[in-house]
């Protein structure tokens, strides 16, 4: 049984990373969860958007569905990457100290966030 962090946030971000050939890969895969699931799926990003290094698209969730979304991605994203991560008032450490990967970890553009220590 694979480990996840720790279910210490309220509401989380999951994204979903892919390209111009994963693309039908990743729509299922939103679709998916958004039928599966009370997650709000958002727009299908067929270009870098904030600090994501590659197309994406992001469900929002809350804790209660944590325990069986995040298995579920893991599961279902068949080689994709997925970044998820907790959503407090410092948007920096939600995107440094507050994620974690499903696949390979990528190398976020942190230079649209103010690092501050709150």
């Amino acid at each position: 049984m694979t480990l996840y962090p720790a279910n210490d946030y309220s509401h989380y971000h999951a994204h979903i990373y892919f390209d111009a050939a994963t693309l039908t890969q990743a729509t299922a895969l939103v679709e998916q969860a958004g039928e599966s699931f009370p997650v709000k799926v958002g727009r299908i990003h067929q270009k870098l958007v904030g600090p994501h290094p590659h197309w994406s698209c992001q469900l929002a969730f809350n804790r209660t569905i944590y325990d069986t979304l995040i298995p579920w991605l893991e599961a279902h994203r068949n080689g994709l990457t997925v970044l998820v991560h907790g959503l407090t008032d410092n948007a920096y450490k939600d995107h440094t100290e507050h994620l974690f990967w499903l696949g390979e970890s990528q190398q976020l553009d942190l230079s649209a966030f103010h690092r501050h220590d709150s």
